[in-house]
């Protein structure tokens, strides 16, 4: 089975090896990599893994703002997709982690009968008072999350969706896919949430534009959950914001954004399971020199751009301010209470 990944970075060096070797724990056999703008090393490891086979790696063809959904136009044009069983389209900061069988793809797919699409929720992992960037494995560093079922006073939460050879594509969203309008219409598609149940018929069909690419997520996580490490460490969190959004020019990540995914009510620490296998494949990446020294530079500019953020007033002030943030969004803390939940 022949399963790509696709996804767009900017400036996300110290990350890629592990969401690389991550995804090919779960089985995924080739990567479409768009890259735009970057300055920390990125674009020169995506080369050199390149140059080995691991990935494609192309210049995101965007004119205007929209990065991501002009890569994704992209991609559906690309060999590399074309050919694939299935396209898994996420970022770098969010992992699927698979609860069934023996925690891959292919287990995911069983357990939820092969349909045509898998829409898996997201669940917001948060920063936990974790100040400085290391290198070691994201997902052995944060574990504590919001509520799974309710994210900032909403009970419908967002998605990522694997999508198999024979969806009737109009074109790749970077959270679901859209078919043609005359089949969604009919509802003809076989299409289940992270449990294998067929997901809620208005965002099937996108009818409701609020809900385009989110649905209830109670009970939706039976098989899979995606974890989103959004915020990771403050320190990559300051150069996130610095950085920008890849998906779209100067959208900027503030109080807010850092606020509404810190809530630590929850500790789920079930991805672990993939940790000892993650280690393995990153010792094999590092085991050649060109990519340990380019990941390695990778990480040292991270901590370079950190430094030089630091010198300057508006991110000493917007440190301190993350610091002393609360963790819960008041709405989701209103919520929580009008239900009778504890936090």
């Amino acid at each position: 089975m022949r399963i790509t990944a696709v996804t767009c970075v900017k400036n996300e060096g110290p990350f890629l090896l592990e969401w690389i070797a991550f995804n090919r724990l779960l089985g995924v056999t080739d990567f479409l990599f768009y890259s735009n703008d970057c300055t920390d090393g990125t674009d020169a490891l995506l080369d050199a893994l390149q140059d080995r086979g691991t990935v494609r790696h192309l210049p995101n063809p965007a004119r205007g703002r929209n990065y991501q959904m002009e890569a994704l136009k992209h991609a559906a044009t690309q060999p590399v997709v074309r050919e694939a069983d299935w396209v898994w389209i996420a970022d770098v900061d969010e992992f699927l982690n698979i609860h069934v069988g023996d925690h891959t793809f292919a287990a995911l797919i069983a357990a939820c009968g092969t349909p045509q699409a898998i829409s898996v929720t997201f669940q917001f992992f948060a920063n936990d008072g974790i100040e400085s960037f290391v290198d070691r494995p994201v997902i052995s560093q944060f574990s504590r999350s919001h509520n799974p079922d309710i994210w900032c006073a909403d009970t419908a939460i967002e998605v990522k969706t694997l999508v198999r050879k024979d969806f009737p594509l109009k074109y790749f969203g970077a959270h679901r896919p859209f078919a043609k309008p005359h089949i969604m219409a009919a509802r003809q598609i076989a299409w289940t949430d992270g449990s294998g149940r067929a997901v809620p018929d208005a965002f099937l069909a996108a009818t409701n534009p609020r809900r385009i690419r989110r649905f209830p997520a109670g009970g939706a996580r039976d098989h899979a959950t995606l974890n989103h490490y959004a915020l990771r460490s403050l320190d990559s969190y300051l150069v996130k914001n610095d950085r920008g959004d890849v998906n779209r020019e100067n959208r900027l990540f503030d109080d807010t954004y850092w606020r509404d995914r810190n809530d630590p009510a929850w500790e789920d620490t079930s991805i672990l399971r993939y940790l000892p296998g993650l280690q393995d494949m990153l010792s094999r990446f590092k085991a050649d020199p060109e990519i340990k020294a380019l990941h390695d530079r990778c990480c040292a500019q991270h901590i370079a751009k950190r430094n030089d953020l630091l010198a300057q007033p508006a991110y000493q002030s917007m440190r301190a301010q993350l610091q002393s943030a609360p963790a819960m969004p008041r709405a989701e803390l209103a919520l929580m209470q009008r239900l009778g939940l504890s936090t």
